[in-house]
């Protein structure tokens, strides 16, 4: 089964990082201040379920359920509203591409 990178959870992000995952249509995602994959008990074998609101600001908190039953709250890290609308049409080159047909 391929299954496609749709998220990245992170504590912290370069600015260029951010900007690359932004423009291919992954959603960054950041532990809430004080938290990080060891305080809550991550392994990275764990499969996640997030819900991305359709009317999503930047900034916002989403929740991130896990298949254990756990649940978190993560902060999303789109800073600019420009970067939402690269990520709702899947990525920056997704975006250009339907602004010239």
């Amino acid at each position: 089964m391929l299954l496609g990178v749709r998220a990245v959870l992170a504590e912290s992000y370069e600015r260029i990082h951010l900007s690359n995952l932004v423009g291919m249509g992954i959603v960054p995602l950041e532990f809430m201040p004080g938290e990080n994959a060891e305080l809550l008990g991550l392994t990275g074998k764990e499969q996640f379920s997030i819900n991305i609101p359709s009317d999503l600001k930047p900034g916002d908190e989403i929740k991130v359920a896990m298949d254990t039953g756990q649940e978190f709250r993560v902060l999303t890290r789109f800073d600019t509203d420009i970067e939402l609308v690269y990520f709702k049409h899947g990525g920056i080159l997704n975006y250009m591409i339907r602004q010239m047909l």
